[in-house]
């Protein structure tokens, strides 16, 4: 069997619908033999998926998802093969719990404003990284919206009437982070920021790699971002940017890279 890898998909521990052991069963499932569960700003799926990727025999790299901001642009960038337990990592994840507990706060008051009112608790338990999605949820099931997409293209999408940008955290800042822990950084899916200009300037910080295979990508737009990649001599990954029932047109695996890719973001596979 061919080795594929998953690099980019969420679990319950932030915005997605399935457990880390779940998702790690799925994976076996597809035929996956390599996967990494970047959660958004958070480690905390590695508790249990770490001895459980053991028991099943299926290798796991450390990842995550940060949120940052770049000269006012969101930047999301994904940290591969840092040292999981690093305090640089604590406390990039613990500045972001405080960042979103509050902007979602900011969010809910705006919504309350426009006669939409929803409870900090229908969100969710604390354990988790709380976000957009999760109140995107919270709005359908109040019926404010009609599809978790419908309350981000109307209400809390970016510059919409109810969005709110919270304390950032900058790119340089994150990079910094994830490097200090001995990981790597890289540019999350690019295709969706706007710009060649941006790019090329966001490429002037010290980024390890780019996120050149994606979900539903075809081909012929995987190659420019591979090419770029080649060109600056930067690493390559890629994945599915799985969420669960959140995305459903969005499968486990649709997007991958080869045991070659893996290998060389992970040096310490568990």
């Amino acid at each position: 069997m061919n080795f594929r890898a998953d690099l980019h998909c969420h679990s319950t521990c932030s915005a997605g619908t399935l457990t880390p052991v779940e998702i790690i069963d799925l994976a076996k499932k597809v035929g996956l033999s390599g996967l990494s569960i970047t959660d958004h700003d958070t480690v905390a799926a590695y508790e249990t998926a770490i001895p459980y990727a053991k028991e099943v025999d299926i290798l796991l790299g450390i990842g995550a998802e940060f949120s940052s901001v770049f000269k006012g642009v969101s930047v999301h960038v994904l940290g591969y093969d840092f040292e999981l337990d690093h305090p640089a990592i604590k406390a990039l994840c613990l500045n972001h719990k405080k960042r979103r507990e509050g902007r979602n706060a900011a969010i809910l008051e705006k919504l309350k404003r426009k006669g939409m009112p929803i409870e900090e608790e229908e969100l969710g338990t604390t354990d988790k990284t709380i976000g957009r999605p999760h109140i995107a949820l919270a709005m359908v099931e109040r019926g404010y919206a009609s599809s978790i997409q419908d309350a981000f293209n109307r209400f809390i999408g970016d510059g919409k009437s109810c969005f709110d940008l919270g304390t950032p955290i900058s790119t340089e800042e994150t990079l910094s982070a994830i490097h200090e822990a001995g990981g790597k950084a890289f540019v999350a899916h690019p295709h969706l920021m706007a710009g060649e200009r941006l790019i090329k300037e966001l490429l002037s910080l010290p980024f390890d790699g780019i996120e050149c295979y994606y979900s539903r990508m075809p081909p012929h737009r995987e190659k420019p971002w591979v090419k770029l990649a080649e060109g600056r001599g930067l690493l390559k990954s890629g994945g599915s940017d799985f969420h669960g029932s959140v995305k459903p047109q969005i499968s486990l695996g649709c997007s991958w890279v080869d045991e070659a890719t893996f290998r060389s973001l992970f040096t310490r596979c568990l």
